[in-house]
């Protein structure tokens, strides 16, 4: 296997469960809040916006769920996906680490995101709801719960952060295509888009309160979410179980797994099943964990319960959190800016499992072109965080001499960001500087909630 490139799996080979991590996880888990009661939130929270269907995975206590048929069916569309030897890159870097990276940019989307949106628009569809409402940061989500609405019949809706709208044109085009209708946020269509009318540039949060208002506001709408939740991190977990048996294939095992994070999902969906692993005494791995300097939530924020959305429509959470009206400043990779993160990933980075670092734009683009002019595959600005982080190992790997296994998730492709590479290759690209002062001031405006031990 010492020169092979690619290992693919037949479709036989999709997995027929879904790994829920959270009966695993170290410690008792921590539940959403009710923020009217401060109490734990329950069905009668959620079921204004989502199916029971999609409730049930979000508490569920079960080690594995079962994938209906049907979404099975629309997973051969695209998975398995490929897993690949960066022999190229590895050449070019001089370094005795053996680079794996599991490559979700074949989906139709362009990303990993449809493993979730397929999920949804069938739970949803088979509850009888006609529309989905949903926000979108750099426009990835966006497109694929557009994709899967049109699969299943579904009208939808997207916000899409006011930044990427004007960044990102055809990522709009691309989800209008599928039939959606995309909406610039913050929006005057909604009372919190209209609260939030002094940030022009938008956030994820922001996208959210709108998105979960137009939700709570209609009985036949209701409402998707793209990372951070419990039953998100479920369905993408495809990813992990097919990389676990490529690399089986490949005759090796990861010594370090690494992922973007900006709500969490592509970083869940690949490292969960390798996790639970860990967690069970059956394996030895590291996690890394690489966002933006310009969003740092994992390695700057503070381990709280916050909202998920910017106006204080869901749930608190608990969560490394930068404050749920902190406003990052606007950076290419859309995707990753978001002021938490997922609950069960913040509590794997709060126990120890995972490592987090933070990267600088211009940085993680320069990162993005050396993975391009080796492997081919041009990088979106997401997972070009992960491939900065990657060269920090593969550097590691080369100063102590070890052939170590590294294990990458390539989330997606950048088509639709040359704009930024435009920017980057002008020398123009900007490197945003992350506001302390801004982030403290929205931590003191966090809602009067348990303190998290």
């Amino acid at each position: 296997m010492a020169h092979e490139t690619k290992f693919t799996l037949t479709e036989d080979r999709i997995p027929t469960h879904w790994v829920n991590l959270l009966p695993d996880l170290p410690g008792e888990p921590l539940p959403p809040l009710n923020p009217g009661t401060m109490q734990p939130a329950g069905p009668d929270d959620l079921t204004p916006i989502f199916p029971m269907e999609i409730i049930g995975q979000e508490v569920s206590g079960d080690s594995e769920v079962e994938i209906p048929e049907q979404v099975r069916d629309v997973y051969r569309l695209w998975r398995p996906t490929p897993l690949y030897r960066a022999h190229r890159l590895e050449r070019e870097l001089d370094t005795p680490a053996h680079i794996y990276y599991k490559y979700e940019g074949v989906s139709p989307a362009g990303s990993h995101k449809p493993n979730s949106a397929v999920a949804q628009a069938y739970a949803n569809k088979e509850a009888g709801v006609s529309r989905l409402s949903t926000e979108t940061g750099a426009g990835q989500w966006g497109s694929a719960l557009a994709l899967a609405c049109s699969l299943f019949g579904l009208e939808c809706v997207v916000y899409m952060v006011g930044a990427s709208y004007d960044q990102k044109p055809y990522r709009r085009a691309m989800m209008e295509s599928w039939g959606a209708s995309v909406i610039r946020s913050p929006s005057d269509t909604t009372e919190a888009g209209r609260s939030q009318a002094s940030h022009p540039t938008g956030s994820l949060g922001i996208a959210i309160s709108e998105a979960v208002e137009v939700a709570a506001g209609d009985a036949g709408t209701n409402y998707a979410l793209g990372s951070v939740l419990n039953h998100v991190c479920l369905h993408q977990t495809v990813i992990g179980q097919e990389a676990m048996a490529q690399m089986e294939m490949a005759g090796e095992e990861p010594d370090v797994v690494v992922g973007c994070v900006g709500g969490g999902s592509n970083f869940a969906g690949l490292s969960f099943p390798f996790v639970r692993r860990v967690l069970r005494g059956d394996a030895k791995m590291r996690f890394l964990a690489a966002e933006p300097a310009a969003c740092p939530t994992l390695t700057r924020g503070a381990y709280r319960y916050d909202f998920g959305d910017t106006v204080g429509l869901t749930p608190l959470m608990p969560m490394y959190t930068l404050g749920h009206d902190f406003v990052p400043p606007p950076v290419h990779a859309g995707g990753l800016r978001y002021h938490g993160d997922s609950p069960m990933l913040c509590g794997l980075v709060k126990n120890g499992l995972v490592e987090a670092r933070a990267y600088k734009q211009n940085e993680t683009f320069a990162a993005a072109l050396r993975f391009a002019r080796t492997e081919g595959i041009i990088p979106g600005p997401e997972p070009a965080h992960a491939i900065r982080a990657l060269l920090d190992e593969a550097e590691d790997a080369k100063q102590a001499g070890e052939e170590r296994v590294i294990l990458l998730g390539l989330s997606g492709h950048g088509h639709f960001d040359m704009s930024a590479y435009e920017s980057y290759l002008a020398g123009r690209l900007e490197d945003p500087e992350f506001s302390e002062a801004d982030m403290e001031a929205a931590l003191e405006r966090l809602p009067d909630a348990p303190a998290i031990a």
